[in-house]
């Protein structure tokens, strides 16, 4: 399957091979993590002590690797492009910022502190409803391209609303998760928070741009060939972060091996229910289906290589906050390609009301 690439308007595969098997390799880091920290658990917790003002340093280094690429492809001159397509736009922000971050509260208040409360750890019950809200602050950039071809979604639509979306949380984010924090009864180290947000927005927006702009100067093919070979180290070192969470977070999963199911509950729960949300305002408001499809998804999805390097930077390792931002990584992909596959059939349905 192919279909064309958002900044370049190239052919080329809808889905790669790590991206297509995400869910399998988090699942080996999972086992491969419990294990590791089973076997040198000394080796993990010299690495956990690697610290400079609460930020792990190998996890910082991983994170920049993970983030740097993906936001290499995002080309904020799109946004000039936003006032042609305002009514999807305006459907996405809405479920981005005003919908999404606190129905997530909402949810984990509901199922972490109540449904699902006596079968949590009392110590961690905060900071699972810390990692979901992180989880749901901040929209996917990177995975919404790939959602995107695969529902025939309008490419312009898509890089501009990334990119408007990336402008957004640079300043949103952090005040955002300190709101919802407080909204919770969750102490917010505020200074924790800011240096999180420079570290995994600011900087590397920055020098994502600086390289994007000098691979641009040797011309399309280049860039395009570059970031293609980009990509794998991304993936790849999210797969590494991953490995040393559940390193140290194994005894606890050997513990308490459903805590992993429950946190999954409410994550399902806001990724369908803010993805038909945005699927029907946009149906509603007379949006083509081009746009509503990529809309609906970037609407649900998340940028969980964020949520997982702050969670560790304002929790730390062993908190439940980490493991449920993981967790929102494990379930990522077969829940979006299944929202992929719902708004690719209903097609006929959403154009009927414009017939």
């Amino acid at each position: 399957m192919s279909s064309i690439d958002a900044a370049t308007g190239e052919a080329r595969p809808a889905i790669g091979f790590f991206e297509r098997y995400l869910t399998v390799w988090v699942a080996l880091c999972i086992i491969g993590g419990i294990l590791f920290g089973q076997v040198l658990p000394q080796l993990f917790q010299a690495i956990g002590h690697m610290e400079v003002a609460q930020v792990n340093l190998p996890v910082g280094v991983l994170i920049w690797v993970m983030i740097i690429p993906m936001l290499v492809k995002i080309d904020f001159a799109a946004m000039t492009q936003v006032k042609s397509q305002w009514r999807g736009i305006g459907v996405t922000l809405f479920v981005n910022w005003f919908v999404k971050p606190f129905s997530m509260a909402l949810l984990g208040w509901i199922f972490i502190r109540h449904v699902f409360a006596q079968w949590l750890p009392v110590g961690q019950l905060d900071s699972y409803i810390a990692g979901l809200i992180l989880l749901a602050a901040a929209p996917c950039t990177a995975m919404v391209f790939v959602w995107s071809q695969l529902c025939k979604g309008d490419p312009y639509f898509t890089l501009s609303q990334v990119a408007l979306n990336d402008s957004i949380m640079i300043v949103a984010f952090a005040p955002l998760v300190a709101l919802l924090l407080g909204l919770s009864a969750i102490s917010v180290p505020w200074d924790t928070l800011i240096i999180s947000v420079v570290l995994y927005i600011v900087v590397p927006v920055i020098i994502a741009q600086v390289i994007r702009r000098r691979l641009l100067t040797k011309g399309e093919v280049h860039f395009r060939q570059t970031v293609a070979r980009l990509g794998p180290y991304s993936i790849c070192a999210l797969l590494a972060t991953l490995v040393l969470l559940f390193a140290f977070q194994g005894q606890a999963i050997i513990n308490e091996p459903l805590v992993i199911a429950m946190l999954a509950v409410p994550i399902l729960i806001q990724v369908f229910f803010n993805s038909g949300l945005a699927y029907l305002l946009n149906r509603r408001l007379g949006v083509p289906h081009c746009v509503a499809g990529p809309s609906s998804l970037i609407g649900a999805s998340n940028f969980f290589e964020l949520a997982v390097a702050t969670a560790i930077s304002l929790f730390g390792f062993h908190s439940g906050a980490a493991l449920a931002t993981v967790v929102g990584v494990l379930i990522e992909v077969p829940v979006m390609l299944l929202v992929v596959a719902i708004v690719n059939r209903s097609q006929q349905w959403y154009e009927a009301k414009a017939r």
